[in-house]
């Protein structure tokens, strides 16, 4: 990594459903975006956030959410069309983007309703190029669709799912141009106060 001046900060690879090996009451701000909503188990996961947070902390995580008009719900749906269906017992990512779910999940860590609360955010893809450039980023880099085109390239639809895709991120472009990408999705802010 290259050297920022940053001399007071470390990286821990780790399991957001057990943070073995990080002390109770560690930090005033615990923060996921969009990461750990994709953890298994997500009951063990607001259990794991709400130990490591201190009292009087705060909890913000960023999480997609299900049937969204925008971006990244409308590439899962796309997405699901190409996978095999989910495994017995699996539970959705999206589902942490359902704020009755959220409340559950961080009751079931001892926080009560009220300490919960929930706002819409967007955030917006900008890119120099094209969106068919967007679309490789996420063949490549994000999982979901890195899968799709694993379970699509085994049937031979990977092209199929490049159109869909292609065509998605073109609708969604709010540039007017080809050359360059905006494409905003909305998020559900969760803010938990411990």
């Amino acid at each position: 990594m290259r050297d920022l001046g940053l001399t007071n900060i470390t990286f821990e690879e780790g399991d957001a459903c057990d943070l073995a090996g990080v002390p109770d009451d560690a930090f005033d701000l615990v923060v996921s975006m969009f990461g750990a909503m994709f953890a298994p188990r997500p009951h063990d996961v607001a259990k794991s956030m709400v130990r490591v947070a201190k009292p009087g902390g705060r909890i913000v995580m960023g999480n997609w959410i299900p049937g969204d008009p925008t971006l990244i719900a409308q590439i899962l749906k796309i997405s699901s069309a190409y996978t095999p269906p989910p495994p017995e017992g699996f539970v959705s990512p999206l589902r942490w983007g359902v704020e009755s779910d959220v409340i559950e999940r961080f009751a079931g860590a001892g926080v009560p309703a009220e300490a919960v609360s929930f706002q819409r955010n967007s955030f917006t893809f900008e890119h120099d190029g094209p969106p068919s450039e967007v679309v490789q980023r996420f063949r490549e880099y994000y999982g979901p669709t890195m899968n799709a085109f694993d379970a699509a390239r085994s049937t031979g639809r990977a092209d199929d799912l490049q159109r869909e895709l292609e065509a998605l991120f073109a609708a969604q472009n709010t540039t007017g141009r080809d050359d360059t990408t905006s494409i905003s999705a909305t998020f559900l802010r969760v803010t938990v106060s411990t």
